[in-house]
């Protein structure tokens, strides 16, 4: 979502880094291109304003000016200044109370609350709870239908509502049955509606009096914009929410709203949508966003993401294998479905640090059907070529690319590119991670 900014941003620090002393000129130009990058990137221009002033302040301060390095002294503020922009530090959904507690999922049609409300309910049941699918929306049947369908499909009991019930009525009935379900939080998906709709918010008004909601997030489509902040700012005025779940965060917009949100309406992002799968809903950071809006990477992300689908033990016994060269091609295709669970590979070059100094994979672009080809072409090996990939001859080859639907071209450039990996990896074993830049991915 932030790549262009982030292009527009890296090129802005690569000229202050490049003067030796910054002068005041040197900072308002370099602040210049800043807020046009921002203003660019959908952020509300009452943000920007402040933002750069705030910048601008510290930025001629003592702490820059009679600095050794003074231009990465200003990356560091315009880090610090974004994190503090975007809320500092992560904000967890309010569970507290009498069990089972609620959680009202609110906002426009289309924003995403159903299948938002589905991801949610495996996000808490990752966390130890036991979620309840409330389908509340009575005025759009397909939407009752869809969250009984995820619900059945993720095993979470969902309440037997249907479009001839009161909404209200709804979120008190699902409440007692929770109770005897033995689950925890209530996940109430509430109809579709314009912030300007006076009787459709009364009704919200009207579930949060019933229910008393230890939550309320608004689920709002990045994709709009500057309009997501206006729309939260609604929603708040009218019931307090307690937080924002942005949803198509890998998309290519601008990343306005992200920026915004929390500096107008004073309510943090919570949880950010980072895809279509059920699992990818991540818990928002504004530190680790910033690090990744400035170039830095985000590494306690790939970490978090790599301990929830790694087993620690082959970890260990593949790092063992990697220091003594024995990373075999069914090493590799076991460790690539540990790598596709994490999500895409696009996405996770993105988060490594300094990945954007690295030429060969500055803004790369993996399609993850690669993987899925890579894979068929390792499982039609024998056990024997898997570990022994020198003796997969011209026949072999043929055998292979036939069995796996792919080409000889296809097995001879994966064969090649692991013979390549496998030579940087003894080389990296000698010399330290010295020739890094000239590693070529298997794929």
């Amino acid at each position: 979502m932030f790549d262009s900014l982030a292009e527009r941003l890296e090129a802005t620090f690569k000229k202050l880094k490049g003067h030796g002393k910054l002068s005041e000129k040197n900072i308002q130009d370099g602040l210049k291109e800043v807020r046009l990058a921002l203003l660019e990137a959908d952020v509300h221009y009452k943000v920007v304003k402040e933002f750069i002033s705030e910048i601008k302040a510290r930025s001629l301060g003592q702490e820059v000016m009679s600095s050794l390095t003074p231009g990465q002294q200003v990356i560091k503020i315009v880090n610090e200044e974004l994190t503090g922009l975007m809320g500092s530090s992560h904000e967890e959904i309010n569970l507290a109370g009498a069990k089972p507690v609620s959680v009202m999922l609110v906002g426009l049609q289309g924003s995403g609350k159903t299948t938002t409300a589905g991801k949610l309910a495996v996000f808490l049941r990752k966390n130890g709870k036991k979620p309840y699918l409330v389908p509340a929306d009575v005025y759009r049947p397909a939407a009752i239908d869809q969250l009984k369908k995820l619900g059945e499909q993720l095993s979470v009991p969902v309440f037997d509502s249907t479009t001839q019930m009161d909404p209200v009525q709804i979120c008190r009935q699902a409440r007692v049955e929770a109770s005897k379900e033995g689950c925890d939080v209530l996940l109430m998906d509430t109809a579709g509606r314009l912030h300007i709709d006076e009787s459709l918010m009364n009704e919200l008004v009207q579930i949060k009096e019933a229910v008393s909601p230890s939550d309320i997030l608004l689920v709002a489509d990045a994709m709009t914009g500057q309009d997501a902040v206006n729309i939260a700012q609604a929603f708040n005025s009218s019931l307090d929410i307690g937080g924002v779940v942005l949803t198509k965060m890998d998309g290519d917009a601008r990343g306005g709203a992200a920026l915004s949100i929390k500096a107008i309406t004073g309510k943090p992002i919570k949880l950010i949508g980072t895809g279509e799968k059920l699992s990818q809903l991540e818990v928002f950071h504004p530190d680790r966003m910033s690090s990744r809006i400035l170039g830095m990477g985000d590494a306690l992300t790939i970490i978090e993401k790599a301990q929830a689908v790694m087993d620690e033990k082959k970890a260990v016994e593949l790092e063992k294998k990697l220091r003594k060269s024995q990373f075999t091609l069914e090493d590799f295709r076991d460790q690539m479905v540990q790598i596709r669970k994490m999500g895409s590979l696009s996405e996770i070059i993105g988060m490594i640090p300094g990945i954007n100094k690295i030429k060969q994979l500055k803004n790369a672009q993996v399609d993850d059907s690669e993987l899925v080809k890579i894979e068929a072409i390792i499982n039609s090996m024998t056990p024997q070529e898997r570990s022994q990939y020198s003796i997969i001859n011209g026949g072999r080859r043929k055998r292979i690319a036939t069995g796996s639907g792919t080409t000889v071209q296809d097995v001879n450039k994966l064969i090649k590119n692991y013979a390549q990996v496998m030579k940087m990896m003894k080389k990296l074993n000698k010399n330290g991670m010295r020739g890094l830049g000239r590693m070529k991915l298997p794929f």
